[in-house]
C-alpha cells in the first residue's frame, strides 16, 4: 500500500513492464460507515473488480484496462481534507468544461480510474490524449523531484523537438 502512493509512477502506465500495486481485497471493509463530511477520514473508491475500462486516446489509439486487475479502489478524499488527485482533476475538468486533457503516457491507468469517477457523478468526460514522455539517458523520465534537466535547458542546449522526442536527455 505505501509503495502505491509513492511517485515517480511507471512510465508504461502501469501494464507493460511493471505491475501497479493492488489494494489487497482482504483489507476493503465488509461494512461502509455513513459520513455527512468528509473530516479527517481518506475516502476510497471502490472499484467494480473486473469491469472493463476502454477508452480511445488520440495518440495511443484504444486503451483498455481492467478495474481489479491493472488498478484497486483509490482514495478520492484525503484526511487532510483534500480532494485526491483523480477526484480533483475529474472535478476541475468538468467545472472548466475542459474539451480535451492531454498528459504523460504515464497517466493512462489514472484516466480509467477517472472515467469511473465522471460516470458516477454523472457527468460528460474530456477527450484524452496521452503523449510519451521525455526521457534521460538511463530511460527515466524528466522530473524535477530527480533534478533533471528541464525542458528550457535542452532547448537552449540547442535540441530540436524531434530530438527531444526521439532521443534520451544526457
Amino acid at each position: 500500500m505505501e509503495e502505491a502512493a509513492t511517485a515517480p509512477h511507471d512510465i508504461s502506465g502501469g501494464n507493460a513492464g511493471g505491475v501497479e500495486p493492488i489494494f489487497p481485497r482482504s483489507l476493503r471493509p465488509t461494512r461502509w460507515e455513513r459520513a455527512t463530511a468528509p473530516g479527517g477520514v481518506a475516502w476510497p473508491f471502490r472499484v467494480p473488480d473486473g469491469r472493463r475500462i476502454q477508452f480511445h486516446d488520440a495518440l495511443q489509439g484504444l486503451v483498455c484496462r481492467t478495474a481489479g486487475t491493472d488498478f484497486s479502489d483509490f482514495v478520492v478524499w484525503r484526511r487532510d481534507d483534500l480532494a485526491a488527485y483523480e477526484l480533483a482533476v475529474v472535478g476541475d475538468d468538468h467545472a472548466m468544461e475542459i474539451a480535451e486533457v492531454v498528459r504523460g503516457a504515464d497517466l493512462l491507468t489514472s484516466t480509467a480510474r477517472q472515467l469511473l469517477l465522471f460516470e458516477a457523478l454523472g457527468w460528460t468526460p474530456p477527450a484524452f490524449c496521452h503523449a510519451p514522455l521525455v526521457c534521460d539517458a538511463t530511460g527515466q523520465r524528466l522530473a524535477k523531484r530527480t533534478g533533471s534537466l528541464a525542458i528550457r535547458d535542452v532547448r537552449a542546449a540547442g535540441w530540436t523537438p524531434a530530438e527531444v522526442l526521439t532521443r534520451p536527455i544526457a
